[in-house]
């Protein structure tokens, strides 16, 4: 739930905004509502606002004197609409530099207030689901949500079929194996193998093979050397749609997402 703070000099918008507008159903509260921007930065100082409501001439300090101002301090990020008029629209513009969500003009619609709060949640969703990815692959070498420095330790290693599957995953991961193929090959029961592999990995084989194919898709998709559906195929994915399911089971976000919030460049 969104915490909204309103701040606005005249009474009778001020509490419109606070009494009258069905915030529950935007899945908002308002914690706070504030004469001007002084009161406004002091409110912001003591509770933890997600998005503020201000109105731009205000006695004291303005709407963008107080953005500017708890843009310089130690204050938890927020989420900005500005309120103002006709007349005063060019001046709230000047403001862009304070990355402001949106401009509402007085008096304010209730729909169009609906509209751009849903606009900014849902920003904030996808800030958060990218944030998360990209956490996981910034580095060089890509998160490794396989690290095989610990899967083909000495430990592991200590029954063979479980390190044969292992280096079978590492090395042919694009192909169409199972449990059963390579339980064959070994020429052991598949329950056996399947057995011993999750006592050693914690994992079974196909969740330790489709996470190690997302991870070598999303090295692929950094390259920005293939298009999505090529690295679908190149990572044992014989099914576009599953892949792009079982890739935002993992990242939080499709691939195509991916490839357009990571910055990478389709070099072809």
């Amino acid at each position: 739930m969104l915490k909204v703070l309103i701040v606005e000099d005249e009474e009778i918008i001020r509490r419109g905004l606070v009494y009258t507008i069905d915030w529950l159903s935007m899945d908002c509260m308002v914690v706070g509502a504030a004469e001007n921007g002084k009161e406004g930065l002091a409110m912001l100082e003591q509770y933890e606002i997600d998005l503020v409501i201000a109105d731009i001439i205000m006695p004291h300090m303005n709407g963008i004197e107080m953005l500017e101002k708890a843009k310089s301090m130690e204050i938890k990020p927020f989420k900005s609409i500005i309120l103002t008029s006709y007349a005063n629209f060019d001046y709230a513009r000047k403001s862009v530099h304070l990355q402001v969500s949106d401009y509402l003009l007085k008096p304010v619609d209730e729909d169009e207030l609906k509209n751009t709060i849903k606009r900014i949640k849902d920003s904030m969703e996808e800030a958060k689901a990218y944030s998360n990815i990209i956490a996981l692959t910034k580095k060089r070498d890509i998160s490794k949500l396989v690290d095989w420095d610990v899967y083909l330790n000495g430990d592991t290693l200590k029954n063979s079929y479980v390190a044969q599957a292992l280096y079978k995953i590492r090395d042919h991961y694009h192909e169409k194996i199972s449990i059963d193929s390579i339980a064959d090959e070994l020429d052991v029961s598949a329950s056996y193998l399947s057995r011993k592999f999750k006592e050693a990995t914690s994992q079974t084989f196909l969740e330790l093979l489709t996470r190690y194919r997302i991870q070598k898709a999303i090295g692929l998709l950094k390259k920005g050397t293939h298009r999505v559906y090529e690295v679908s195929n190149l990572t044992g994915f014989s099914d576009y749609k599953h892949f792009c399911a079982v890739f935002k089971k993992y990242t939080k976000t499709t691939p195509t997402e991916f490839v357009k919030h990571s910055g990478c460049i389709i070099h072809k």
